[in-house]
């Protein structure tokens, strides 16, 4: 696999050394068991797949090559590059501006632009809309594209899906800027919808089993399907994809449910006709995160850790996976770990932070602390929450020694 050139403050020492020893052991990535660091008072689990991803290292070296090749122009990122504050933050810090916030409102009004600055697309993408804008201006749109490669992937299969008299389904949340942008690409061939969970879900599926009115759909959907969107009609013939950081099972799930209405309404031997096998469409990073998250969860552990954006939707459903069996504490970075009892956890239910006196167990003589994080997260934060912890707790084993146990450990087995 391609390697990205990165900022160096963007890797770590600790985490560096985990992948790549990972990496030897299990080259084909057949294996989702966590690697086990034992420092003796204190042993991490750390996810065997977590951080950035192809798509994000591939926007962080973009971005931060228009930055060295355009030192005296003004150069502008569609909207947050990624969800990461300290990406981000670094990213202003460097000068570049955001012409709009998540939620695509504008920041800076398209007047300002001329056709010599330097305007990123991040790698959510953007709309046909903002690009036929930004070509209005005479912007080179194509200079600093950092769209993820998958994303374009989902775009390219609901284009031949449209070609061939689908309508789109898309799994996401419907102000997310990659959904926005896969939305506004789908609608270009074919009618399109967005579904954000299986209850919506399960909305449609009654609509196409005769359960649920036209009225009543339109009415539940508002906002949410393209101006030519016709239920009567466009409901006979569908494909699913998906924003490529939502739960893969849950896409999986919400496609199985509208496969077998259709199974209901039309038979076995026409599904074919009216339900497209999309399962291409699944981002791998995402899988291999999430996959590497349940395999957190055959463990045993006092806590769990995961560290990234708030506003992250892939970090968010790392969240929901492990608090089904940890106590969860979801942070941005190290600074959220105010001390040995209290840390500052942002609740995903709440959508707030919220300080807990209880963080680490004291009382116990070796303590067991899961840890991930999402793929817009730098292994480097990563890597200054476990030193923090190993601080607090006066740990002096070394990482050296920590790892080379592992190595055996792991050929042991």
């Amino acid at each position: 696999m391609k390697q990205f050139e990165i900022p160096e403050y963007y890797r770590s020492p600790i985490i560096s050394k985990v992948k790549n020893m990972r990496k030897l052991q299990d080259p084909r990535k057949k294996d989702f068991t966590p690697t086990q660091l034992d420092f003796g008072k204190v042993t991490f689990l750390i996810a065997r797949h977590f951080g950035f991803c192809y798509g994000v290292e591939n926007a962080i070296e973009i971005s931060y090559k228009a930055i060295h090749e355009n030192p005296d122009k003004k150069i502008y990122l569609l909207s947050q590059m990624i969800h990461n504050p300290g990406v981000n933050e670094d990213l202003l810090n460097n000068g570049v501006e955001f012409i709009q916030d998540t939620s695509g409102n504008q920041i800076i009004p398209w007047e300002a632009l001329n056709k010599d600055d330097i305007v990123i697309i991040p790698a959510f993408g953007t709309t046909v809309e903002i690009q036929t804008k930004l070509e209005e201006l005479g912007v080179n749109v194509h200079g600093y594209n950092t769209t993820c490669p998958f994303v374009e992937k989902v775009w390219n299969r609901s284009n031949k899906l449209g070609e061939d008299d689908h309508t789109i389904i898309i799994h996401g949340k419907s102000t997310h800027e990659e959904t926005r942008a896969t939305f506004s690409h789908s609608a270009q061939n074919a009618p399109a919808i967005v579904v954000r969970d299986m209850e919506e879900t399960n909305f449609l599926r009654d609509y196409i089993l005769g359960k649920k009115t036209t009225a009543e759909l339109l009415t539940y959907f508002e906002g949410k399907f393209t101006t030519n969107f016709n239920p009567e009609i466009h409901l006979e013939k569908i494909g699913v994809v998906n924003q490529t950081t939502m739960l893969a099972t849950e896409t999986e799930e919400i496609t199985n449910t509208l496969r077998d209405a259709m199974l209901e309404k039309y038979g076995e031997a026409a599904i074919k006709n009216h339900i497209a096998d999309t399962r291409d469409t699944l981002c791998y990073a995402t899988n291999d995160n999430q996959s590497s998250t349940y395999g957190l969860m055959e463990n045993e552990a006092d806590l769990a850790i995961v560290v990234g954006g708030y506003n992250s939707s892939n970090t968010t459903h790392l969240v929901e996976i492990l608090e089904e069996k940890f106590k969860t504490f979801f942070i941005t970075n190290a600074d959220y770990i105010l001390n040995e009892k209290q840390i500052s956890s942002f609740d995903i239910h709440q959508k707030k932070e919220i300080i807990h006196d209880d963080f680490l167990p004291l009382d116990k003589e070796k303590l067991k602390v899961v840890i991930t994080s999402g793929a817009s997260c730098p292994d480097s934060i990563v890597d200054q929450v476990i030193q923090k912890i190993l601080a607090l707790l006066h740990v002096e084993t070394s990482i050296d020694e920590v790892f080379k146990n592992e190595f055996e450990r792991f050929n042991q087995q």
